[in-house]
Formats: C-alpha cells, sequence, structure tokens
C-alpha cells in the first residue's frame, strides 16, 4: 500500500475516532440531529452501493427500513440485542433476494415504478396484519438502548457500509457492475451474469437499510405502519445521494449534512407544506447539479490542472 493511502486510512480512522466522541459533547438536540444525519448515511450510502454502478433508481429503501423497525418491534423484547439485529439483517437479506430475482429484469422507468410499488405493498401487508390479526395498529418498543447507543452503532454501520462498498468496488463483481451501468447488453453479450451481479449487490444493499431500520426502532418508543413506513424516506434517501454525487461512494455524505439541516427547518418552519417543499428541493437539484457536489468539486479540481497545465 502506498504512502499515500496509509495517509488516506489513517485520515479516516482518526475521523471515526472523533466521531465517536460527539454523544459526550454535544445535548440532546444535538444527539438527535447528529443521528439523523448518520441513520440518512447509512441509507443514502447503501442506497448508492446498488444503484451509483447499477445506474438502477430504487424507491424501496424505506420497505426495507421499515422491515428493519417491524423486526425490533416483535421481538425486541423476546431476544438479546445483537440477535434480534442479526435475525433483522438475514430477513431483509432474504427478502431482498426474492425481491431481485423477480424484478431486477426490469430496467427504467419499470424498475423505479415496481420498486415505489413495492414500498406501498409492504406498508399495506403490515397494515392489514396490525388491524386483522394483533387488532392494534402500531406497536410499543421497550428496549434498554440509550440514545448514544444507537448513534455508536449506525456510527459502525456507517463504516461497514462505505468498507464493504470499497471492497465492492474493488472486485470482479464491482467491476462487473460498472459494465452492467455503462451497458448492459454488453455486458450479457461479454458473458457477464447480470442478474445474478445485480442481485447480490441489491440484497447487500437492502440489508443494510433493514439495519439502519432495526437501530433507529428504539428511538421511536412507538411505531406503526405510517411511521416505519413513511414514503417521503425513498424520496429523501434518493434526493440526498443526488446532491452529494452518486459516482462515488462516498459523495451521499456530502449531500445528506446539509439536507438534513435543511428538512430540519422546513418541518420546524413549515410542517403543512413539507412534501412539496421537498419535491421543489429535487427538481432543484436534478436540474443544477446534476453530477452532485462531488462532481461539481472533480470538475473544478480538473478545470485547474488543465490551466495549470497550459501555464
Amino acid at each position: 500500500m502506498s504512502v499515500r493511502n496509509l495517509a488516506i486510512l489513517a485520515a479516516l480512522a482518526a475521523g471515526v475516532v472523533l466521531l465517536a466522541f460527539v454523544p459526550s459533547v454535544t445535548n440532546g438536540y444535538q444527539l438527535s440531529l447528529a443521528i439523523n444525519i448518520m441513520s440518512y448515511t447509512v441509507l443514502a450510502t447503501a442506497w448508492t452501493l446498488f444503484s451509483g454502478p447499477t445506474r438502477y433508481v430504487s424507491l424501496a429503501t424505506v420497505a426495507f427500513f421499515g422491515i428493519g423497525a417491524y423486526t425490533v418491534a416483535v421481538l425486541g423484547e423476546e431476544l438479546a440485542w445483537p440477535l434480534v439485529l442479526l435475525i433483522a439483517f438475514v430477513i431483509g437479506f432474504g427478502l431482498s433476494l426474492l425481491v431481485g430475482l423477480s424484478t431486477l429484469r426490469l430496467s427504467g422507468v419499470y424498475f423505479v415504478i415496481f420498486t415505489f410499488g413495492l414500498a406501498e405493498l409492504v406498508r399495506q401487508l403490515v397494515t392489514w396484519y396490525e388491524v386483522n390479526v394483533t387488532r392494534t395498529l402500531g406497536r410499543y418498543v421497550f428496549v434498554d438502548i440509550t440514545t448514544a447507543q444507537i448513534y455508536w452503532q449506525l456510527l459502525a454501520l456507517a463504516v461497514i457500509v462505505l468498507l464493504s462498498g470499497w471492497l465492492i468496488q474493488r472486485s470482479k463483481l464491482g467491476l462487473a457492475l460498472r459494465v452492467i451501468g455503462d451497458d448492459e447488453a454488453v455486458a450479457r453479450h461479454v458473458g457477464i451474469n447480470t442478474t445474478m451481479a445485480k442481485v447480490v449487490l441489491f440484497a447487500f444493499s437492502a440489508s443494510f437499510m433493514t439495519l439502519a431500520g432495526a437501530i433507529m426502532a428504539p428511538r421511536w418508543t412507538y411505531i406503526d405502519p405510517a411511521i416505519a413506513f413513511n414514503p417521503v424516506v425513498s424520496f429523501q434517501v434518493l434526493i440526498m445521494a443526488l446532491l452529494g454525487g452518486v459516482h462515488r461512494l462516498y459523495g451521499p455524505i456530502f449531500g445528506v449534512i446539509p439536507l438534513v439541516m435543511l428538512f430540519e427547518i422546513l418541518l420546524a418552519k413549515f410542517p403543512n407544506h413539507f412534501s412539496i417543499l421537498v419535491g421543489i428541493a429535487f427538481l432543484l437539484i436534478v436540474y443544477a447539479i446534476p453530477r452532485g457536489i462531488v462532481g461539481l468539486i472533480e470538475g473544478a479540481q480538473l478545470s485547474l490542472s488543465r490551466k495549470g497545465a497550459k501555464a
């Protein structure tokens, strides 16, 4: 490993250590904001893990997020916390394999519509089960997990997602996915099993989203389908990823922080118009910054390097 790469890894490790001290130096509101930022960092990065290289736009984020939350609501008081998280991961992985095998032959707008419909279908099924079987609409979540522990677990999960993505990008799977993103027909002609590659990555991406929902569940105390499967979450994750830049795995981080702050302000000042304002933000980001903040930075660096070469 080169000296430059070692320096980068050391800087990243130091950053993670510093972030671990956030609960010790913040008040309740600031820690709540930090948890939101870390949660969306996991979700947006996991979304980019699949959608970045394949260019498949998924709106199923909240389906897996909500499944993770309900896993904790059902099993949180019955089993040890690590086992609950493991079960949530397995459920998310298994369900995403089934979904992937049946839908990833779709592409373009058909895939977008299906994933949005999937999230709504899951919400309706959970609602039907709660009303007709358990005779209640929601569940209380009584798990002995503090807000600081939620933050630390999300931080650890964010590191795992980034590390997993880094390893995948340098593997044969990562190369296959980049070819699929450029031209799926060409990928099939050169012998790449496009369905298997997409399904595997989709499953890992969805499993991380499920874990994020499970970790976040104790923060609510009470959840119902409207909370756990709020479709706005899927659109927020998409907007954050696009703002940061989906062509780099770390890109969404640059979109998460400013948009979490913006959404906090919008919810406080304009609660009745929040969805409309989120839609306007989405249109502005797509129109004004098509390659995201990372794309702008890289474009500026390239322009400067060309000017330097000419000089």
